[in-house]
């Protein structure tokens, strides 16, 4: 087809996309193959196989390839065969109504395009593509004979058909509920003879097509699915199917798609139309292709290039030679077993071991020696070992006894091991097997004699102290024990299952089995008896012999043993601790009265008049001092003020005066300065912190200074405030709150389902920041003549851990929903999640925070000034009245690239 223009070579390969589907064309016409591999085509294409595309969108834009590259070939029949077979012409006519005049737009196509909703017959789709449309009101037409605008009509006029007229469907529509593609699973009626001559405005033509293809597509969803084509052969007049590599050939020259249409179960309940004769009902048929009905039928054979032929030729013998070498392993594989056969006949009778020695071999081995189709393996019988290197009892169920004679021929001919004889069986793993199904089955009626001894008092000093809570479970434990001492017996051999396990797990294990040792419970850190007796009770000399068959190697520990001695000494200095703690709350308590009960406390932006002088103190210490006043026995005392955490590492104050009387609030607690002298008897003071009034007097009386001791170090303010805001742009799984508002109004819709809600009452802490960017003129504080020796990165993060992190919990309220987000999280993702709780789709959404709009789908959260605790306004653009039919066709999926980056582009 493309000869002319290409060079013939003797090492030829193809190169081009069309060299390429040349190359196809003629393996198709020549091969010997049953179907042809187009992975080179494919590949030339650049499309990825893994990825579903739109079979309509290639067709368009291969069509469009293939006629860009053909209109520089020197043959004119080569040049023009797309246009010749596949391109028709139709006129855009608008007509006036006012003068009449009629405006034509001519344009060329390759297919037509048909609405299917709202119809049920092929027929009904290509007269509403070309009905007449109204242009009216706002959709007027500016006439040039009125020279304004004027109502019109305006429809499609087929001017001329092609030879192949291709149809497409348009089954997949875009759904403005979810704001992604969807499949009309709907019943389209087409038949095999189509006249086109009523839709033409040029009569007399020839005009009628018989249906030659269908694409189908299987699956209720646009985002996946499979394509099937059927395709007649103009010669034949036969159907074939065409399934990936499957081809088949349909019975009777009938088009059958009554298989492919019940594969898949359509959710609408709809029932298929009948179809008469000649016309066919799909609800998967995609695109149909007509060719123009001729009385010759159409010469198929054409005469392949030489130097193509040599290519097919070529992989007609490497087809060949594939074929003669699968004969070959099939030939030596019937030999191989035919000789397998032969043996195992021979073999089989002499198997079954009587009165002769007998041995024991792998019964998965046998099955595997009787299956021919696989090669048979050495003997492997370790994994029937115990930890004696003997036949383990359990494992006689998977093993086979068998004839000594049997036995020599099958290791003399595979090898393998070790071999397993009558005296293979391990003795001490069957004792040890006997003894515990033994007490397995004596374990009911020991629960049941101890509980009867339980009752009965114990009399002088025979009891022995049990633990209650091993009391409680000591039929489970004693079950556990007995399966664990069973599977240890099974699997204590490191060759079984060829493996062992390591020094951790070895551990771990252990570590669980000493927790669940009975009678451990009562036991003291240092190994004795525990000093609380409602932990444990007396049993009587009987009950312990009893649980002792279970437990042996449980602590005992007759009713006159002594407790610890070191638990009581601990004990009696815990009791003195405990009243010493409770003297000093007290004490303080009294000391400090309405620190305590936060009361008559002090606040700078409304500085009391009866003093000039207010102390800083950590609001961690105070609170952390209030839990020990109210809980001394639970909580240490605390010894140290700590105002450290509040300092830079040179020492200078981390807050100017104005963010201690805002957002910094909340990290200090102000303390008057008689609270102040009992605060430095009562606790070690390592930073006196204080603010100081200062009336301007003669210079301003109306102007106040406040000074700070120590003085501000701005340096660590600015690198605290940047540490704070790169927090706050850098958080993971962090909540917001969005509310919905419809007429300005906060609301929410109760009928919308939560995704990612997070309760603020489990949130954690965060850090706020709010830079103060400037100082404050009524807050006097310098550098200090002193030079201050500069930090480092790395030693200043470290100090800010010490500092008390701010609290920004945010208080959920009626209306509103909380989401997890992260930093990183893309705008568009986070609409995703909105949609999902308020049921509005991303295109509807209009975000807000702060007054600024949040329009930047690609930007993060971050970038965007979304912080932990934020709210964002979301304002949609219409209301969306049903959304229970959703879930169904609601697919979150990747941005679609279409053929971005494949050569269907390159042109």
């Amino acid at each position: 087809m493309l000869g002319d223009g290409i060079q013939e070579e003797k090492d030829y390969e193809p190169q081009t996309i069309c060299e390429h589907l040349q190359y196809l064309f003629a393996l198709l016409q020549n091969s010997n193959r049953r179907y042809i591999d187009p992975s080179g085509f494919v590949k030339a294409l650049g499309l990825d196989t893994g990825q579903q595309q739109d079979a309509q969108e290639f067709s368009k834009l291969f069509m469009s390839l293939l006629e860009d590259t053909l209109s520089k070939q020197k043959n004119p029949d080569v040049r023009n065969i797309v246009q010749q077979q596949f391109c028709g012409e139709y006129a855009y006519v608008t007509v006036c109504n006012q003068c009449g005049r009629e405006s034509k737009l001519l344009s060329k196509f390759y297919e037509l395009e048909l609405n299917i909703q709202g119809h049920k017959q092929l027929t009904d789709c290509i007269s509403e593509f070309l009905k007449e449309e109204k242009l009216e009101g706002d959709n007027r037409y500016f006439c040039e004979n009125c020279q304004s605008k004027q109502n019109a009509t305006r429809k499609i006029r087929l001017l001329s058909l092609p030879c192949t007229l291709n149809l497409q469907l348009m089954r997949f529509v875009f759904d403005r509920q979810t704001g992604h593609k969807k499949k009309l699973n709907t019943y389209i009626g087409f038949s095999e003879i189509l006249d086109m001559e009523p839709y033409v405005e040029h009569k007399g033509g020839s005009y009628v097509y018989e249906l030659s293809a269908v694409l189908i597509h299987r699956g209720v969803s646009a985002y996946s699915g499979h394509y099937i084509a059927h395709v007649k052969d103009p010669q034949s007049g036969e159907w074939y199917k065409f399934n990936d590599e499957d081809i088949e050939k349909m019975e009777g020259k009938k088009l059958q798609l009554g298989i492919e249409e019940d594969l898949e179960p359509s959710k609408s309940q709809t029932r298929k139309p009948k179809c008469g004769k000649g016309t066919h009902c799909s609800r998967n048929a995609y695109m149909l292709v007509y060719r123009l009905q001729t009385q010759e039928k159409p010469n198929t054979t054409v005469q392949v290039p030489a130097f193509l032929q040599e290519l097919v030729d070529r992989d007609n013998s490497k087809f060949e030679e594939w074929c003669i070498e699968m004969a070959e392993m099939r030939k030596q594989s019937v030999d191989k077993g035919k000789a397998k056969h032969e043996e195992v006949k021979e073999l089989y009778q002499r198997l079954p071991a009587g009165a002769e020695p007998y041995e024991f071999v792998s019964l998965e081995w046998l099955q595997k020696w009787l299956d021919e189709s696989t090669p048979t393996k050495p003997i492997d019988n370790h994994a029937c070992l115990c930890s004696h290197d003997k036949l383990h009892p359990d494992k006689i169920s998977i093993m086979k006894r068998i004839s000594e004679y049997a036995a020599d021929i099958f290791y003399s001919r595979y090898g393998g091991g070790p071999r397993l004889t009558v005296k293979a069986l391990c003795k001490e793993c069957v004792v040890e097997r006997c003894r515990i199904l033994r007490l397995k089955n004596q374990l009911n009626e020991d629960y049941k004699t101890v509980n009867n001894l339980l009752k009965a008092a114990v009399k002088g000093n025979d009891g022995f102290w049990v633990g209650k809570s091993s009391l409680r479970s000591w039929r489970q434990l004693a079950l556990e024990q007995l399966d664990e001492q069973d599977g240890d017996a099974e699997q204590s051999n490191g060759k079984m299952n060829g493996s062992t396990l390591n020094k951790d797990e070895s551990k771990e294990e252990r570590k669980e089995e000493e927790e669940l040792n009975f009678n451990e419970d009562i036991l003291c850190p240092h190994g004795e008896l525990c000093i609380s007796e409602n932990e444990r009770r007396l049993v009587s000399k009987e009950a312990w012999s009893k649980l002792q068959q279970y437990f042996p190697k449980a602590p005992e520990f007759p009713s006159y043993k002594e407790c610890c001695s070191q638990c009581k000494i601990l004990e009696r200095e815990g009791e003195e601790n405990e009243a010493l703690h409770k003297m000093i709350a007290n004490e303080q308590k009294t000391s400090l009265p309405n620190l305590f009960q936060d009361k008559n406390r002090p606040c700078l932006s409304n500085w009391p008049e009866d003093t000039d002088v207010l102390y800083i103190v950590s609001q961690f210490f105070v609170e952390e001092w209030r839990k020990f006043v109210r809980k001394p026995t639970r909580c240490s005392p605390v010894s140290s003020v700590g105002n450290s955490a509040l300092l830079c590492p040179h020492g200078g104050l981390m807050f100017t005066f104005a963010s201690m009387t805002k957002e910094d609030s909340k990290l200090i607690a102000l303390i008057w300065p008689s609270e102040w002298q009992m605060i430095q008897k009562l606790f070690v003071v390592d930073h006196v912190i204080k603010i100081t009034r200062i009336e301007m007097g003669d210079v301003n009386p109306s102007e106040t200074q406040y000074i700070s001791e120590p003085k501000l170090c701005p340096e660590c303010r600015e690198g605290l405030l940047c540490q704070q805001q790169r927090d706050l742009r850098e958080y993971t799984q962090a909540t917001i709150y969005v509310h919905k508002v419809v007429d300005n109004k906060k609301v929410m819709k109760d009928s919308a389902p939560e995704l990612n809600v997070s309760s603020s009452e489990t949130e954690e802490d965060k850090e706020e920041a709010k830079p103060d960017g400037e100082k404050d003129p009524d807050f006097n504080q310098s550098n200090g003549g002193t030079k201050r020796q500069k930090i480092s990165h790395q030693n200043y993060i470290a100090y800010q851990k010490q500092v008390i992190r701010r609290s920004m919990r945010h208080r959920k309220v009626r209306g509103e929903k909380a989401l997890l987000v992260s930093a990183n999280q893309t705008l568009k993702e986070l609409k995703i999640q909105i949609m999902h709780a308020f049921s509005v789709a991303p295109f509807d959404q209009n975000l807000s925070i702060d007054g600024k709009i949040l329009s930047d789908d690609c930007a993060t959260l971050g970038t965007l000034g979304v912080i932990p605790e934020s709210v964002i306004l979301l304002k949609a653009d219409e209301p969306i009245a049903d959304y229970a039919a959703m879930d169904d066709v609601m697919q979150v999926c990747m941005p679609e690239e279409g053929f971005k980056g494949t050569g269907l582009l390159g042109h």
